[in-house]
């Protein structure tokens, strides 16, 4: 059996090629290939590396069984496959305690490990800022965006409304990608609504999407940490037009995010996009049609 110093020195020179290779290599592969990371800065949100963190590290660990049990079964077809000559079959076991207690605890142990590090990080992710810096409403709707921007009071509530994936008077489809503007490094809350059919609401490279049901209100808190554009989608079958429900996010400087809710104030897009564009108005415990029983 070999001593524990040349077992030392037969680690060193692993670990040191192992930390070489790791130092080499870039934001975007040290998180596993994932979006929302550049070579120079932060990532895109306050949440960002720990959702890539909880990927690659899971990848990480069900690429180690896999490659203990590949080797397993490699081992087992090569020692013990039939040598010429022998005939009839070998010797059966009936069972293994050690082995069955063994391929029944690790899983057990893995499946547990998974859950319990998915939780923690979901109750994260999921708990909502009670008092942030932007509150806005996004809203679903076949096939396009609206954003509602709130402010303290009726005139500061400024709007966007997207038109998407809608034909003109010649039967040309109109896809105008609607832009969502969010503030540099302040804390977000997002209210997300449908008015018609479930959507689900994706920034690709914040890694989180959320669904949107018309009648029950989500919500995701989130604080964006880098300059830039990031591209938005529907993750949820809705329609004919799914793939064009597109959307940009832009996260822009704090003065540059004030200038933009300006613009729309001087546009007299001001107020609350209230519920009469919904589609669908019969919800459940209303009795009946919302907008006939409001006039």
């Amino acid at each position: 059996m070999p001593s524990k110093r040349r077992l030392r020195w037969a680690v060193l020179p692993v670990g040191i090629a192992t930390a070489a290779v790791l130092a080499g290599c870039t934001p975007t592969e040290l998180n596993g290939y994932l979006p929302g990371f550049v070579e120079d800065g932060p990532a895109a949100t306050n949440h960002t590396e720990m959702v890539s963190g909880l990927w690659v590290n899971s990848w990480i660990v069900l690429l180690a069984v896999g490659v203990i049990t590949w080797a397993l079964m490699g081992w087992a077809a090569i020692v013990y496959r039939r040598r010429r000559g022998q005939t009839g079959l070998p010797v059966q076991l009936r069972y293994n305690m050690p082995i069955e207690i063994f391929y029944t605890i690790v899983p057990l142990i893995l499946v547990i490990g998974f859950f319990a590090f998915t939780a923690r990080d979901q109750t994260i992710l999921e708990t909502q800022t009670e008092d942030p810096d932007v509150e806005i409403v996004a809203i679903g709707k076949q096939w396009a965006w609206d954003f509602q921007y709130d402010g303290d009071t009726e005139e500061d509530t400024v709007w966007t409304m997207g038109v998407q994936a809608q034909t003109d008077e010649a039967g040309n489809i109109i896809n105008e990608i609607p832009t969502l503007v969010l503030p540099v490094d302040q804390s977000v809350k997002i209210k997300l609504q449908s008015r018609d059919v479930i959507h689900s609401f994706w920034i690709i490279d914040f890694l989180y999407k959320k669904d949107m049901y018309i009648g029950k209100d989500n919500y995701w808190s989130f604080t964006p940490t880098r300059e830039g554009v990031y591209a938005g989608k529907c993750a949820e079958l809705c329609g004919e037009y799914h793939s064009m429900m597109l959307f940009n996010v832009e996260v822009v400087s704090e003065a540059e995010y004030e200038d933009y809710l300006s613009s729309l104030r001087a546009a007299g897009q001001t107020g609350d996009i209230n519920d009469e564009y919904d589609r669908l108005q019969n919800l459940p415990g209303t009795g009946g049609n919302a907008t006939e029983e409001e006039h």
